[in-house]
């Protein structure tokens, strides 16, 4: 299949489209408060950033959610150990305040359920980038979240991204593979990239686990164990993502 790539700018009618394009992201990542309250944002104030893949017959298989931001603004400089939510969080500061943009920032690549495993995400990464160099930009940046680390939720993040394959020297985990070979390069680990706190019952209903216990709890889809403080009725997820820069 050869998508059809496109800004949401170019193409504003798709966007319900591309807001209801199912995903496989679990429940609980959705409740980030930072995410919840501005990514809707995006594609209001930012839609020559969004990319909608769409196939031959019309309907949405991949999207690409980028934010302009200052990163070299006073008190910045280099990328945030805040990650995803410090990134969402300086685009609108910015654009609030009138401030001139000189980098983008990767927000969200996802492909739709049942399109996976046809070479969309690396597809999409390199229209992301071609975007940003077509606006005007010399480097992306993007908290990654790696596909693979799941898997090996008790690894520090740190050492995780630093695993390659022997036969060729690239990352081990998939998606951090995928920008390697796009011309990535990682730069350090956010270790606060993102966090979700919630009641034991919110967490049991995101979930479906019983939350009965204190200490970490390994869930599904987590990249990291969530801490759970049965006693004080809540849980918490900070999840760690790695800054990967692409120099345009």
């Amino acid at each position: 299949m050869d998508p059809h790539i496109t800004t949401l700018a170019e193409r504003p009618e798709l966007a319900g489209a591309l807001n209801g394009m199912p995903d496989t992201w679990p429940e609980f990542v959705l409740e980030d408060i930072v995410g919840w309250a501005n990514f809707p944002r995006i594609a209001v104030e930012f839609p020559q950033y969004v990319l909608v893949a769409t196939d031959p017959e019309g309907t949405v298989v991949a999207r690409a959610y980028s934010v302009p931001f200052e990163l070299d603004a006073p008190g910045r400089g280099a990328l945030p150990v805040g990650g995803w939510d410090r990134m969402l969080l300086w685009a609108f500061s910015d654009l609030r305040r009138g401030r001139t943009p000189d980098t983008v920032g990767a927000i969200e690549i996802t492909v739709a359920t049942g399109h996976q495993g046809k070479g969309l995400s690396g597809r999409m990464l390199a229209a992301l980038r071609d975007n940003a160099r077509r606006l005007g930009y010399g480097e992306v940046v993007a908290p990654v979240r790696p596909s693979g680390k799941h898997l090996r939720p008790a690894l520090p993040m740190e050492e995780y991204a630093r695993l390659t394959r022997p036969e060729d020297g690239l990352p081990e985990d998939p998606w951090l593979r995928v920008h390697a070979r796009a011309g990535g390069t990682v730069d350090s680990v956010a270790t606060v990239s993102m966090t979700v706190s919630g009641s034991l019952a919110q967490w049991r209903e995101w979930t479906g686990l019983p939350f009965d216990a204190d200490g970490p709890v390994e869930v599904p889809g987590a990249l990291v164990p969530v801490h759970c403080a049965l006693d004080h009725g809540y849980a918490v997820y900070t999840e760690p993502n790695v800054w990967v820069r692409h120099r345009l």
